[in-house]
């Protein structure tokens, strides 16, 4: 065998749980071949360049072997070698990750009640007739 289909490939390789996994990233634009977007139908031969986005995730991998039966994960590595340029965007991006968390991870409790909200009212010395307002009063 000389050359498979990618979404075969990518599921061999133990990148895709399925096949119609594979075969829906693919779609939506997530997988390249030679740097141009593939389709499921594409063909892969060893020597190809695959570049995969999986999340905040892109791998960029180099084809070594080719198979059509998903095998034991030492198997499916096999297959491929990841680049050193990926691995080091990879950790770089991990890094990152560990470094600046998600903003939204440090709400504890989503929306301020309203037993909450008064409570911040109160501190901050604000009440409802304290807020600034367009309109004009004349004295």
């Amino acid at each position: 065998m000389d050359k498979i289909r990618i979404d075969k490939w990518l599921w061999a390789a133990r990148f895709y749980k399925t096949r119609s996994l594979a075969t829906d990233e693919i779609g939506k634009g997530r997988v390249e071949i030679n740097g141009q977007t593939a389709k499921a139908s594409r063909e892969v031969k060893v020597g190809d360049i695959v570049s995969t986005r999986q999340g905040d995730i892109t791998r960029t991998l180099r084809v070594l072997g080719l198979s059509d039966q998903r095998g034991p994960a030492p198997m499916a590595q096999t297959l491929y070698e990841e680049t050193p340029e990926s691995i080091a965007l990879r950790e770089k991006t991990s890094i990152q990750r560990r470094l600046a968390r998600e903003p939204a991870l440090s709400i504890e409790q989503g929306r301020p009640t309203k037993r909450n909200r008064r409570e911040l009212e109160k501190a901050k010395g604000v009440g409802w007739n304290d807020r600034w307002s367009a309109s004009v009063d004349f004295d």
